[in-house]
């Protein structure tokens, strides 16, 4: 069968893609920005990439017209403060475009809505689900609470909390209790849906077998991880208060923040559990979905991480519009230096950032890290999704991978930091020699104050940073 899969270089859409393929469909991917697309040379055959804007019509017009069944799995809640209108055109964009195919069947992942005061954003998922249920074709809408995973929004802002803080003051939102499920078992009922008749035009909640609280689900994960936390709820903590707390204390940007305190303020509890006896699946506990992440993780298994995602930078970029360097305008800090072996110094690069640091002046990055977080940026805390991997549209703690080709030697980011301007950082290995570009073009004369003021430390840390990578 020929399914169409929107969201493809999203947190869910990375990991349906290989189980869809095994399971002997090809895949047509939708995607936004092409460069950031990448999967592994084994199913590749399968696929099929094409360049989607939901918001533009005339690219819908290249969705095939032979397609057998598809994927919704985009959602935008942080892009813009005026994402509800924005999602309900795109799903309605959708829909029309599907009137032209010969579609049997549309999944669409959804948020738990069973309540009668919805956040914002569980407000557009209900308004999506709407609008898409209207269609032509058979329509399954599978609603999800928490999703517990490696490299999920929800695990690494509990990971964070739980880690960071062996004592919280926490907002009284963290009474509401809520379902969480492992993203294992999203994928199941998500690929077992598929073309099931008995799913044809419902909706499902889908959750694990737990019910808990949000401050229960961050002490059972201090549990499986062995630590001593203890936590006290305050009443007076303001939504905006909140939003602040889970911004510095985490690693989310702080729209999402805001989107996340807002919809934790409703309970989100399955309705029943009918799926699972149609599908046959037994969803696992919410701490077993804990060990699975960390064995995930353990293991440097992390195929996809929320923070890759622009909703994780407040940014909205196509990176083929920053692959090309500039010149015209622009500072430049270029060092060049010979390498003692060319493996060795390869390896340091595509391992640079995350828990690895800059191998030089580490303390002055966390501090530039903090300024930028007080400034309301993106700081430090994204780290890396790979430990040793490395692609086009990854992030690496402030920076955008914006190329990355190891056979070539080269290695280019975006800075994603609050600038005055926008800033690129290059690695190149020629003729035996590392060569390292900093690149600066600034706004106004602001701009141009910022990198006269912080070349003497750019200057240090780069110089330093070069000898390491070297050795």
């Amino acid at each position: 069968m020929k399914i169409l899969l929107t969201g493809a270089t999203g947190y869910i859409g990375k990991r349906l893609l290989p189980i869809l393929v095994n399971q002997g469909h090809n895949i047509v991917c939708c995607v936004r920005d092409l460069d950031r697309f990448h999967t592994s040379k084994s199913i590749r055959q399968n696929i099929t990439v094409i360049k989607l804007d939901l918001l533009d019509q005339n690219s819908l017009k290249l969705i095939p017209k032979d397609i057998d069944g598809a994927y919704y799995l985009v959602h935008s809640m942080s892009s813009s403060k005026d994402y509800l209108p924005l999602e309900e055109k795109s799903a309605l964009n959708f829909k029309n475009a599907l009137k032209n195919t010969s579609i049997k069947h549309l999944i669409y992942l959804s948020g738990i809505i069973n309540d009668s005061r919805l956040s914002k954003h569980l407000t557009s998922r209900k308004n999506v689900e709407m609008i898409l249920s209207e269609g032509s074709y058979n329509f399954t809408s599978l609603r999800a609470g928490i999703i517990i995973g490696s490299g999920s929004a929800s695990f690494e802002i509990i990971r964070d909390l739980v880690e960071k803080l062996p004592v919280m003051i926490a907002p009284k939102w963290l009474k509401t209790k809520c379902q969480p499920i492992g993203i294992s078992d999203v994928l199941l009922f998500l690929s077992k849906c598929l073309f099931n008749q008995k799913t044809f035009n419902r909706n499902f909640d889908i959750g694990g077998p737990d019910v808990l609280s949000y401050k229960n689900m961050l002490l059972d994960f201090a549990r499986v991880r062995n630590f001593y936390r203890k936590i006290f709820i305050v009443p007076v903590m303001s939504p905006r208060i909140s939003s602040y707390w889970l911004y510095f204390i985490t690693s989310t940007s702080y729209k999402l923040a805001v989107s996340l305190v807002n919809s934790m303020k409703v309970e989100i509890i399955c309705r029943n559990h009918h799926l699972n006896t149609i599908l046959g699946i037994k969803p696992l506990t919410y701490k077993d979905a804990l060990r699975s992440a960390f064995d995930k993780i353990q293991n440097n298994q992390i195929i996809s991480s929320w923070k890759d995602s622009y909703i994780s930078s407040d940014i909205n970029i196509n990176i083929s519009d920053f692959i090309k360097v500039p010149s015209f305008g622009c500072y430049k800090d270029e060092q060049q230096k010979k390498y003692k072996n060319h493996e060795d110094c390869l390896e340091k690069i595509w391992s640079i950032g995350g828990a690895n640091g800059w191998y030089f002046g580490n303390w002055l990055w966390k501090i530039r890290g903090f300024i930028d977080k007080l400034v309301g940026g993106v700081g430090l805390r994204r780290g890396r999704t790979s430990k040793n991997s490395i692609f086009a549209g990854d992030t690496l703690d402030f920076w955008r991978v914006l190329y990355a080709n190891k056979e070539e030697g080269r290695l280019l980011l975006f800075a994603e930091m609050k600038l005055p301007g926008d800033a690129w950082l290059e690695f190149k290995l020629e003729s035996g020699k590392i060569i390292q570009t900093s690149t600066f073009r600034p706004l106004g004369v602001l701009g141009r104050f910022y990198w006269l003021s912080t070349l003497i430390f750019h200057k240090f840390i780069f110089k330093g940073m070069l000898k390491k990578l070297s050795n």
